[in-house]
């Protein structure tokens, strides 16, 4: 039977059709935004946000998110969506961010809230799963935040992960899998990964035993002394020359005494001290506590604080799968990165021309002359170029 051949466009729809998406958010219907998230009235010093796509972008529609619009704030904002598990899947947080004012100081990070989040009075002490993105404060402060949260604690990655610290549109992407595996990507590239389970500040975890472990281990250390008094065979014995098997019976090998249990001894002529060894029956205790799996995600936002205002937030996604993220981000951030560049540079051209004006528009009103030319600049400074001095006529 021939095979079926299925077109490049309907096993793209398909997988996009296999893939869940639990939230996307792109800004795309104006100010209707207002109805999907909700402002924080927990303090009333908090800043307030705006819909905008800065002062450069590549597209002035589709580049619109949420910008941050005073300075010296604490910002809180969430939007809801319906709760969902990903246990037993792989779990994709992605969104773009413009630190448009040259970022000195401040949070460009999101947090993934439990469904049961206030909304209204989110702030800083608001419980919450996943803390993901960039932080700059000075030149010491330059990375990426990966927070999870873990039996009522907050446990940070412990490898230092550097974010970008330019005034561009970047999309930040991360990856919880099923297997305890991670990835980190800036642009669609990855620049960190590896495993949640040792890349995270979780030694303390590390030394917990389960319950049924901790009781073999103290029955194990009841038994020892009795374990001890037991007798074994004299391995070094070897058979009378005059014993006959037939005769005789079954030669009865001689047996050896361990001597008294005393805490810290072992017998002598043993190597390996076996019985002291505490082993753990589940060496993969770990991962029983999920530590990549969430019960119950409902809310995503933004929680921070910034000295100076105008980053805007973008293209949100939450999905189950890395494939769609990935088209997702290059049909978003991809399609306007290159123009946004491209509208910075000519902007940048426009002040330097608009800045040299204004230099000799100054000069004129000291009553000075211009500065000279680089051409006269190059006669008076070097004997030797062409045209240095004037060419003399016949004498």
């Amino acid at each position: 039977m021939a095979g079926v051949r299925v077109p490049l466009w309907g096993i793209c729809m398909l997988r996009v059709a296999l893939a869940t998406v639990y939230f996307q958010e792109e800004f795309l219907d104006g100010e209707h935004w207002r109805n999907r998230w909700v402002q924080s009235t927990n303090d009333s010093r908090f800043g307030h946000f705006r819909l905008s796509s800065g002062k450069f972008y590549g597209h002035k529609e589709k580049d619109k998110g949420l910008q941050t619009t005073q300075n010296g704030r604490f910002y809180a904002i969430s939007a809801r969506f319906k709760p969902f598990s990903n246990k037993g899947k792989t779990l994709v947080i992605q969104y773009t961010v413009k630190h448009e004012q040259k970022m000195d100081c401040g949070g460009g990070y999101i947090k993934v809230f439990p469904a049961d989040v206030d909304q209204k009075n989110l702030n800083g002490k608001s419980q919450y799963y996943i803390m993901f993105g960039p932080d700059i404060c000075g030149f010491d402060i330059k990375k990426v935040h990966v927070i999870l949260h873990f039996k009522n604690q907050y446990h940070e990655n412990k490898k230092l992960i550097r974010c970008k610290v330019d005034g561009f549109t970047h999309l930040y992407t991360l990856i919880l899998r099923p297997d305890l595996s991670y990835d980190v990507k800036i642009d669609g590239q990855s620049i960190e990964s590896g495993s949640i389970e040792y890349d995270w500040n979780l030694t303390s975890l590390k030394k917990e035993t389960s319950p049924a472990e901790s009781k073999d281990w103290e029955q194990t250390k009841d038994n020892k002394a009795q374990d001890w008094e037991k007798h074994f065979l004299d391995a070094s014995a070897s058979k009378q020359s005059d014993w006959n098997g037939e005769l005789d019976g079954d030669w009865p090998a001689s047996m050896l005494q361990k001597p008294p249990y005393q805490d810290g001894l072992k017998p002598e002529g043993i190597d390996k001290d076996i019985w002291l060894h505490h082993k753990m029956k589940n060496t993969n205790y770990l991962t029983q506590y999920d530590l990549s799996e969430f019960e119950n995600i409902g809310a995503i936002g933004l929680e921070l604080w910034q000295v100076r205002s105008g980053t805007i937030f973008d293209n949100f996604l939450i999905t189950d799968d890395e494939e769609y993220a990935d088209n997702f981000g290059k049909a978003t951030w991809g399609e306007t990165k290159g123009p946004e560049r491209e509208m910075d540079a000519i902007q940048a051209k426009e002040e330097m021309k608009k800045a040299h004006k204004q230099y000799l528009l100054f000069q004129q009103d000291q009553g000075n002359q211009p500065p000279a030319s680089d051409s006269s600049k190059r006669s008076h400074l070097c004997l030797e170029c062409p045209g240095a001095w004037p060419q003399q006529g016949p004498s």
